[in-house]
């Protein structure tokens, strides 16, 4: 009966606020004090209220308010009234519940709440993934994924468990390297699902970061080739995110497996002298590159990279502009055999950078190659350069290439490789 008694004045309380448009705004503001600060506290200011509202919060608050510009309402005051009224036994929290037809919960609240449904979750995965690898590293994933764009928990629990598959099923742990495209499609069955600037594309990446960073697999070199860190960290975990295309030409090397054999394609071209076109997945399964007398020959343009591939006892890579990944893979195998390198690239500003690019990131010994003043004038074109390009120039900071560069900005033409009669080494 009391039950009865209380739902009736409950529903009468609430038809009598709803049928008042002026307590909307303030019942609307105090919900807000409370899921902030978990309080009724503070004070509401209402302006320029039309009359028949003011005699609406005269009869409920007992006071006169006419002839005033503005009127607050404090929590303390709206509270005293309420007890005052003939719904004197139903509290704040209450009417606002009533009011607005749910739960009213403080922001604390809904923190703490989802802490705790975080870590059921996470107990959950730990339960599932129990004597697997993931036990050591689950915790260290939650910290990847948590935050604002996946602080949905059903979102945040599909990106946990993705996560942890992903982590289980990188390539590299059997030893192979997949396209990105291939490793999507067999893990989510869409090979689009990892593509860069999707949701789950994003995860990858910093699951791969993770698996770099844990077994120490960093690259410093991001500054000088920024896209190669990003390939790097995918490479290192066995995945390449670059199509087929990305490819170098190389003549004159032998290549050694992982298994510490020759590789026979390779071989073949070596002992026949004839130039071929490496794409990266090959280059992937070389543990050492082998060149005549350690040495290699890097150069900028295919023509002529195209004339050293007429001599023999010599092994030339050809970059053909800005380096791709499989160019660098390849230098990271020659600084690994101490092999020394020569480089030899264009006389206009984006080819002296490259230049300087090159000797960065090569770990090893590396040598510019006719790239003083003396070969630029004899390879001087008629091609003017902006001032726009020259002003790049002044990047450069090797001592070696800051002649060339001077005469570069005094000529203002760009010189290049192809018009350049290449002395013997």
């Amino acid at each position: 009966m009391e039950e009865n008694l209380t739902g009736k004045m409950e529903a009468e309380c609430a038809a009598y606020f709803k049928q008042y448009a002026v307590f909307e705004k303030i019942l609307k503001g105090f919900k807000n004090k409370y899921i902030s600060f978990g309080k009724f506290a503070g004070t509401l200011k209402l302006k320029d209220i039309p009359v028949k509202d003011v005699e609406v919060l005269e009869g409920f608050f007992g006071q006169n308010f006419h002839g005033q510009k503005s009127i607050s309402i404090s929590a303390v005051k709206f509270e005293k009234a309420l007890n005052n009224s003939r719904f004197q036994g139903i509290d704040m929290l209450r009417l606002l519940e009533i009011y607005f037809g749910e739960k009213i919960r403080t922001r604390k609240d809904v923190r703490e709440e989802k802490e705790n449904t975080k870590r059921k979750i996470f107990q959950e995965a730990l339960n599932d993934y129990e004597e697997t690898e993931m036990e050591a590293v689950l915790e260290d994933l939650t910290q990847i994924i948590w935050g604002k764009r996946t602080s949905d928990l059903a979102e945040w629990k599909r990106q946990l468990y993705l996560a942890a598959d992903i982590y289980q099923a990188l390539p590299v742990k059997k030893g192979e390297y997949l396209y990105l495209a291939v490793f999507a499609a067999a893990l989510t069955g869409n090979p689009h699902a990892f593509d860069r600037g999707e949701a789950d594309g994003d995860l990858l990446y910093k699951v791969v970061q993770y698996y770099a960073e844990k077994r120490g697999k960093l690259h410093p070199d991001q500054q000088i080739f920024p896209a190669f860190t990003r390939k790097n960290y995918y490479l290192s975990a066995g995945i390449m995110v670059d199509d087929v295309s990305n490819s170098v030409m190389v003549y004159g090397i032998q290549a050694v497996l992982q298994n510490g054999k020759l590789h026979p394609g390779v071989q073949g071209f070596y002992e026949n002298r004839e130039m071929m076109q490496i794409p990266l997945s090959v280059i992937m399964q070389w543990k050492k590159v082998i060149c005549p007398g350690n040495v290699m020959y890097v150069v900028e343009n295919p023509s002529v990279f195209a004339m050293l591939c007429r001599q023999e006892d010599i092994a030339v890579m050809c970059v053909n502009g800005q380096p791709r990944m499989a160019a660098l893979k390849v230098l990271e195998l020659l600084a690994e055999s101490n092999a020394k390198v020569y480089y030899g690239g264009d006389f206009d500003p984006e080819g002296i950078l490259i230049a300087q690019k090159i000797a960065m990131f090569y770990k090893g010994e590396c040598e510019f190659w006719h790239m003083d003043p003396e070969d630029y004038m004899k390879c001087c074109s008629d091609t003017q350069i902006s001032g726009k390009r020259l002003k790049s120039l002044e990047k450069i900071t090797d001592h070696r290439l800051l002649p060339v560069a001077v005469c570069i900005r005094r000529e203002k033409r760009a010189g290049y490789q192809e018009r350049l009669l290449i002395a013997e080494r």
